[in-house]
């Protein structure tokens, strides 16, 4: 049985209000020929089909539009849990009509497996959608200490973990699939925590060892779980959603099993999308008018930090977003700057040059102007004098 592993699409997620839909529509395009290339039998998909519980209707339809041809008119099974950003109602809200087409949508934590048949064999997915206490409908923990919020939430997934696998019945494939954050995985600026100071984690050896393959959503990069007693991975997000993800190569995850045996892994890289650079012009403006001419990163979405002795005026921020409309931030940092500690950069500076800078870096090297600068010292006087 050859099946394919994916999460964390976030559809309908901007960059800084940048749209992402047309890479994300070219994503969906390039999956399903994916599916057909590789004769996958069956799909999972671990959660945050959506960024948001209240999606733009052009997401909404990409993901219908999507998962029907991916079902290939139910040749090709699909799973699909949600995640911590999406609707479990409104997600699952179309599973009578889907179900017609092979297409399973979980919005809330269930009680039984998930039986397929694919081929001549049955797929068993002890499945668990985003499991919040709310969502779980439980207060696991009276108790505010965070250890143990943390303790009771991994026993609780554990517990229900063991419920779902002690129904796997011998000569089927057993896999498991969340959207949890489990200890010790690598994460990135563009997840929004699913736990409060970590108390919402779960231990990896709480992970299912019943199940030949753990399916993971969540984490944006790419990774098995370490010290998981069985295959655990997170398959990572199709797209960069943050700067910090740039460099991340991003790719599905295909897992060929059979009932009994060991699961086999296979990364298939995705081409789909703008990347995410990170531009350093140490040596001024110039380097960047340069980097123009060469045609650097022409299709990349840039954040860019320049070395500079003066600030940029408006009409050079302009111009270098106009140079290239993939320009996100635009980071000024003053040679003054890089020789002053940090202590150094905020001790016995006067309130009103520490505001005229923290405007600068907001602004892209903006200056505020009289009026700005009269508000806010009243505004510093009226509270010192509360």
């Amino acid at each position: 049985m050859r099946i394919l592993h994916t999460a964390d699409w976030h559809l309908g997620r901007t960059l800084e209000g940048r749209s992402r839909l047309e890479e994300q529509e070219q994503f969906l395009a390039e999956l399903v020929e994916v599916v057909k290339d590789q004769k996958i039998d069956a799909i999972l998909m671990a959660g945050d089909v959506f960024d948001t519980v209240n999606p733009p209707a052009t997401a909404e339809g990409m993901f219908y539009d999507s998962v029907a041809k991916l079902s290939q008119q139910g040749a090709c099974p699909i799973i699909t849990i949600a995640g911590n950003h999406d609707s479990p109602n409104r997600l699952s809200a179309s599973s009578p009509l889907a179900g017609v087409q092979n297409i399973h949508l979980f919005g809330y934590p269930v009680n039984n497996i998930v039986k397929v048949p694919v081929g001549g064999e049955m797929l068993e997915v002890a499945a668990l959608p985003y499991p919040s206490e709310s969502r779980l409908n439980e207060l696991l923990s009276e108790n505010s200490d965070e250890k143990e919020i943390r303790n009771s939430y991994d026993a609780r997934i554990q517990g229900i973990f063991s419920n779902l696998a002690s129904q796997f019945t011998k000569g089927a494939v057993h896999m498991a699939m969340s959207h949890i954050h489990v200890a010790g995985g690598s994460a990135s600026d563009s997840e929004r925590p699913i736990e409060v100071g970590g108390a919402y984690t779960v231990a990896a050896t709480s992970l299912p060892e019943e199940a030949q393959y753990v399916a993971l959503g969540h984490l944006h990069r790419p990774q098995n779980v370490g010290r998981a007693k069985t295959l655990a991975r997170y398959s990572g997000s199709p797209l960069a959603y943050s700067f910090s993800e740039a460099g991340y190569t991003k790719s599905l995850s295909i897992i060929d099993v059979v009932p009994g045996g060991k699961a086999e892994l296979t990364e298939i890289p995705i081409n789909s999308g703008k990347p995410l650079v990170r531009w350093k012009a140490k040596h001024g403006i110039q380097e960047v008018y340069q980097w123009f001419e060469e045609g650097k990163d022409t299709s990349a979405w840039i954040d860019l930090e320049i070395h500079l002795t003066d600030a940029l005026s408006m009409e050079e921020i302009h111009r270098l977003r106009k140079e290239h409309n993939g320009i996100i931030h635009i980071r000024p940092v003053f040679h003054y700057e890089e020789t002053l500690s940090e202590e150094e950069k905020v001790k016995d500076i006067p309130i009103d040059e520490a505001f005229r800078r923290f405007y600068e870096r907001q602004t892209g090297g903006g200056a505020p102007d009289s009026r700005l600068m009269e508000l806010f010292l009243s505004l510093v006087h009226e509270e010192e004098e509360e």
